[in-house]
């Protein structure tokens, strides 16, 4: 019974969200969740890395490390769940943009960037607020473009900080 309630009002909160984008310029919400597509992290990563003394290599190396483990956890959770996305449900709405990946959850995005805010926050605390608020949106995005559930973003931004904090333990 709980598991019903919870799936219902997940959907009832995914539908909400996403008619909000129904019949509107999607533009914005989609280059938004393309900076959650990882090219982003690579630079800022590299960028740090060659010009930032003091963390700038061992925030490379913690998410080098990071995104090393993520990924096939994030793989298997996948292919264990098997959650069909929402815009592939039948006679469901159709999607901003065309998903990666066959199933829903977890938001590997919204995992990513929130992996990426953890360990930003956690070397440069001064921009903590900014990231978790980045990864955030992207996780928004992702249901409003009507690939992502709310729990899928849920489950992506647990993994990513935990993966984060598992990582920052390791060599942080």
């Amino acid at each position: 019974m709980l598991f019903k309630s919870l799936t219902k009002y997940d959907t009832d909160l995914f539908y909400l969200l996403h008619r909000k984008t129904l019949k509107r310029d999607c533009r914005s919400i989609i280059w938004l969740s393309k900076t959650g597509d990882g090219y982003l992290y690579f630079v800022i990563g590299m960028l740090l890395w060659g010009f930032e003394q003091e963390h700038g290599e061992l925030f490379l190396y913690t998410a080098l490390m990071a995104y090393a483990l993520e990924l096939p956890v994030y793989v298997i959770l996948k292919k264990m769940v098997k959650r069909p996305r929402p815009c592939d449900l039948p006679g469901q709405m159709t999607a901003h943009v065309t998903p990666s990946d066959k199933f829903s959850l977890p938001s590997g995005h919204t995992a990513a960037a929130c992996l990426m805010a953890s360990i930003v926050a956690h070397f440069y605390p001064t921009f903590a607020i900014a990231a978790y608020s980045w990864a955030a949106l992207i996780g928004l995005s992702r249901v409003l473009l009507g690939v992502h559930y709310p729990t899928d973003v849920l489950a992506g931004a647990l993994l990513g900080i935990t993966i984060a904090s598992l990582s920052l333990s390791l060599l942080g």
